[in-house]
């Protein structure tokens, strides 16, 4: 069958994006803006750079020039620089390995040389054992605009730390913020979003803004760096949390509210008492190179909620709860607030364990324009899934997956788990999925690879589904329940039969 052409591209994410340059200090070429630094990465000496790889090119590998000269080479759609001079200029260009075409170029000027403000020098100690929150805090406040607050080698045990605009933020190698097993060290209570809703919560390890659904900014080009590790009181922390004030009341290891240019790069983040990094009503954040680990109740690894135009890549996911979890608040508030999740790029993730790579089950306020590519992901719980329940209303559309190896896709409409409040008035909307050269081919044998369902009322089933190039395990199985004009093509199975579809309450169902 003939499939639809995509109904919405990331021009406008693109153009953001090419905003955030702008602002940054680079100038992309007049020519081409695919070629772009990720948000807040431009420093003194080195920069990260990203683009965007054509519809039709899978994993093209491209070369990375430096002023003519190679740099670097990849299929992955990102590339970091290293050891540039301070304030000074630089052209680079992506040249197509296949064709030998280039295709991108950029100019920017690096920054003048940081001044870093040692969090030594104000009394901090890394022994593992002494409390550095009011030392670490101090050399923040030090911090001039443009400044690096540097964590050396060492264990250096930290309460909850409040970060502001114009710093970066960075852990050595070798260091290791470590925070504090005891709930009083994240005291007072800060106002935050849970579960969906806004609610009063134990600070987090590190936290950067305030909430305002209006939607205002409240810190902006900020980086959080590695190549150290966060490591949060986990379970203690999690259980003297819940013991005091609920299951609800966790903070996180890292909370950006209410945040614009943000960067979180290069950390290992492990041990949080909730979920390990969550950005609430924020735009143009990035986060990559992260390695996330949690054991704990609600361990997601990083939770977009409600913001726009940021990027997750390059990341590695080993979690006790979702991977990677699309927020958007929850009935009714979510409803009222109507802030969506919008123009995400999800890519080069690998994700090792953990309940999914979701969409949901949150998302009241909506998300749409979201794209996953280059992923590769075990056996997770519920691979890769949009999840909902009828009340939640809202609606998910313009989702396109390309280029993943996955072990199975799942758009699921019952759960069984926070589903507390108050009805949206209509179910939720499903709509407008691509799904294009996927590995489904490790999916287990006999059981729904794929399984789509939607909502019996009229307008709310699933709709608008796609299906292309997609590799199978034998005796596959695909269910659809309750949705229309779902196309399936270029279907391959590893014993040459066809697929097994379950097909119920559905309409225009195409293979």
């Amino acid at each position: 069958m003939a499939l639809p052409s995509p109904t919405r591209s990331f021009a406008i994410a693109l153009a953001t994006l090419a905003a955030g340059v702008a602002a940054s200090g680079a100038e992309a070429d007049s020519l081409d803006l695919s070629l772009r630094p990720s948000p807040q990465s431009l420093r003194s000496d080195e920069v990260t750079l990203l683009w965007d790889r054509p519809e039709s090119a899978g994993k093209a590998a491209h070369i990375v020039l430096r002023d003519g000269q190679p740099v670097g080479e990849t299929t992955h759609g990102h590339q970091t620089v290293t050891g540039l001079a301070p304030d000074h200029d630089y052209g680079f260009a992506l040249k197509e390995i296949a064709t030998g075409r280039t295709t991108a170029t950029l100019k920017l000027r690096t920054k003048p040389t940081e001044t870093v403000v040692s969090i030594l020098d104000h009394g901090a100690v890394g022994d593992g054992k002494t409390l550095n929150t009011k030392a670490i805090q101090a050399a923040i406040a030090a911090c001039p605009p443009g400044g690096i607050v540097r964590v050396p080698a060492g264990t250096f045990v930290s309460g909850a730390l409040f970060l502001k605009s114009d710093m970066t933020f960075e852990v050595a190698a070798g260091g290791t913020l470590k925070g504090s097993k005891d709930a009083k060290d994240y005291l007072p209570f800060i106002l935050n979003r849970f579960e969906g809703w806004e609610m009063e919560t134990y600070a987090s390890l590190l936290n950067a803004g305030t909430l305002d659904r209006s939607g205002a900014v409240k810190v902006r080009r900020l980086a959080i760096r590695g190549p150290g590790r966060l490591s949060g009181g986990g379970a203690t922390l999690a259980k003297a949390m819940i013991d005091a004030h609920g299951v609800r009341s966790r903070g996180r290891l890292i909370c950006l509210m209410n945040a614009e240019d943000v960067e979180v790069a290069g950390l290992t983040l492990e041990n949080s008492p909730c979920w390990g990094l969550h950005y609430i009503y924020s735009r143009n954040v990035a986060c990559h190179g992260l390695d996330i680990h949690s054991n704990v109740r609600n361990g997601d690894g990083i939770d977009p909620d409600s913001s726009r135009d940021s990027c997750i890549f390059g990341c590695a996911f080993d979690t006790g709860d979702d991977c990677i979890a699309v927020k958007s608040g929850k009935n009714p508030e979510g409803n009222r607030v109507n802030l969506p999740t919008e123009r995400l790029r999800i890519f080069d993730c690998r994700f090792t364990r953990g309940h999914g790579i979701s969409i949901g089950s949150e998302m009241s306020g909506g998300v749409r324009d979201v794209r996953v590519e280059d992923c590769v992901a075990g056996k997770l719980l519920h691979g890769f899934q949009v999840k909902a329940t009828r009340e939640r209303g809202g609606f998910v559309e313009n989702l396109e997956v390309r280029d993943c190896e996955l072990q199975k896709i799942s758009i699921l409409t019952k759960l069984g788990y926070n589903n507390d409040g108050e009805a949206a008035p209509e179910p939720p909307v499903f709509r407008n999925f691509r799904f294009r050269r996927i590995d489904l081919s490790k999916a287990t044998d006999g059981k729904p690879a794929i399984l789509i369902q939607g909502y019996a009322e009229e307008g709310h089933r699933t709709r608008q589904l796609t299906f292309d190039d997609i590799s199978l395990p034998a005796q596959a199985v695909i269910e659809v329940d309750q949705a229309e004009d779902v196309g399936f093509a270029n279907l391959r199975t590893a014993d040459g039969a066809q697929p097994t579809f379950k097909e119920t309450r559905s309409a225009r169902v195409t293979r």
